[in-house]
């Protein structure tokens, strides 16, 4: 443990954004495992709100840093591909 009181607070902060990393990630990948169930099953209109709220996640998180914004260009891209090939 640190003995110096900027490092001890400086340990603590980075523990609550690494907390808040970890939710944010787990939320995206939660999102988009959603909408690649739904585009396995073939429901075109879930999975076309999937993709909406899915995209939003993945904005957020590279906003907030969690992802790097090419990323989740790349992602949101892919995603769109898979949506699109269900037509």
């Amino acid at each position: 443990m640190a003995n110096i009181k900027s490092a001890q607070k400086r340990i603590k902060v980075t523990a609550n954004k690494t907390l808040r990393n970890k939710m944010i990630k787990s939320a995206l990948k939660t999102e988009i495992k959603n909408f690649e169930a739904s585009v396995a099953g073939g429901n075109k209109e879930e999975a076309s709100t999937l993709f909406t709220k899915t995209a939003k996640t993945l904005d957020m998180a590279a906003t907030k840093g969690v992802v790097h914004k090419n990323m989740a260009a790349r992602k949101k891209s892919r995603l769109a591909t898979k949506l699109n090939a269900m037509a």
